[in-house]
């Protein structure tokens, strides 16, 4: 019990952390950018809002996961990128900004598309009547994710070297409280974590490289840049793991459906970087 409450405790800071090292990086220009290349964010939006979910809701039926771990999937493709799809994408040798432009427009726009995929989700895997998504914690999630990207962009705007210096150690305050939500959440279901691991592994592991190829490729076949298109595939591919398992361990109340989030957060890291390595070795520019 204590370590539940604990886990509930931390998830609030550690989501608020995670979103204020993002606005420190934010600034107006970058929700502007849409205007200098609106083909590719369109594209890139259009297959993180519309495209992933159908997606997932196909691999969940095709490995015939349980109604808990399906919906818990479906919370991923509900997750914007983050910060980590940035520093992936550089490394990759993608366009960082348009990247950065993903992730605010992601950022403001899951305020509205991850409550209607929830409950979309909730309904299609026959739980809608079980469990809700009560409006005051849809309210908290609002304020958890806009409070802190706001303070961080006020303190880019008006204190500029002082963001310059905290971005670092943010980032891995970030990446320490991803750690400890991964930890604990796994922690809650240690008892089945074998049984669950063995349903729903293969099924996110699909789920996150079919979101890097369709972040990459569909780009490609609109004859976008491929350096744009590696940009929109690290951010599709990289979801904010914890801002799914906050929605199913304090929103949704499921500790079940946080497992494929902590699952898909220590796979995706991997794969990311397998992914910048081979996405590299295709074509100069374009394709």
């Amino acid at each position: 019990m204590g370590n539940t409450n604990l886990l509930t405790t931390i998830m609030p800071i550690a989501l608020g952390i995670i979103m204020l090292g993002l606005g420190l990086s934010l600034t107006i220009a970058d929700f502007k950018r849409v205007v200098k290349f609106p083909k590719a964010v369109f594209i890139g939006l259009f297959c993180q809002m519309i495209v992933l979910p159908f997606v997932c809701f196909g691999i969940a039926k095709i490995f015939n996961l349980g109604p808990e771990l399906a919906i818990g999937l479906m919370l991923l493709s509900a997750s914007p990128g983050g910060p980590t799809a940035n520093l992936f994408s550089h490394l990759a040798k993608g366009d960082v900004a348009l990247n950065i432009t993903l992730t605010a427009l992601n950022s403001i726009l899951t305020l509205v598309t991850l409550p209607l995929i929830v409950e979309w989700s909730l309904d299609l895997f026959g739980k809608s009547g079980e469990i809700s998504m009560p409006f005051k914690k849809i309210v908290e999630v609002f304020l958890i994710i806009l409070i802190p990207v706001s303070i961080g962009m006020l303190i880019h705007a008006k204190a500029h070297s002082f963001a310059k210096m905290m971005d670092k150690p943010v980032k891995i305050l970030s990446a320490l409280f991803l750690v400890v939500v991964i930890v604990g959440a796994v922690l809650k279901e240690k008892e089945n974590l074998g049984n669950y691991f063995e349903q729903v592994g293969t099924a996110t592991l699909f789920f996150n490289l079919a979101s890097m190829l369709i972040g990459f490729f569909v780009p490609l076949f609109f004859k976008i840049e491929k350096k744009q298109a590696i940009a929109i595939g690290m951010e599709i591919g990289i979801h904010n793991g914890t801002l799914a398992i906050f929605i199913a361990l304090n929103v949704l109340d499921n500790s079940i459906m946080s497992i494929p989030p902590a699952i898909y957060s220590l796979l995706m890291f991997f794969t990311a970087a397998v992914f910048g390595i081979l996405v590299n070795k295709i074509g100069k520019n374009k394709v």
